[in-house]
């Protein structure tokens, strides 16, 4: 049996990626990008974070962040708090802008699983999902 995972993994976050910002586009939504979206779904989840954590959440490396988080903070979706408890560590939070995004998010959002469970009966979602989820603690622990 040929295994083809880790090609077709990388195939779908490619064209997924491409549909994202094709259905932002079709939807006039210019706030933010795909991988700003990734940002802004990990802080709607839990704000008041360390970058560290942002990383852990969003799988992009702290260095890839940190450049982003500039670009998102002049744009007015996030800002940095100094952390209380230890002056040394920032911590990542939503601006207003950012948090009445998260309709025009969940919108696309909902577009995107409609377009990758076409034709998928409930069961099979939960299997797919139950599996995809299953490969990335496998990574994870490899890590």
């Amino acid at each position: 049996m040929k295994v083809q995972a880790g090609n077709i993994i990388s195939q779908i976050k490619r064209l997924s990626d491409r549909i994202f910002e094709r259905i932002l586009s079709e939807r006039d939504i210019d706030a933010f990008n795909g991988a700003q979206g990734r940002i802004l779904y990990v802080l709607w989840q839990k704000e008041y974070i360390s970058l560290r954590e942002l990383a852990d959440g969003t799988g992009l490396a702290a260095t890839t962040l940190t450049s982003m988080i500039d670009r998102m903070e002049e744009a007015g979706l996030v800002c940095r708090i100094p952390n209380e408890n230890d002056r040394r560590k920032t911590l990542l939070a939503l601006t207003d802008k950012a948090k009445n995004l998260r309709q025009d998010y969940n919108t696309v959002s909902d577009k995107m699983t409609e377009i990758v469970y076409a034709g998928f009966s409930e069961e099979e979602i939960r299997q797919c999902e139950a599996m995809l989820e299953r490969i990335y603690q496998n990574l994870k622990q490899y890590l």
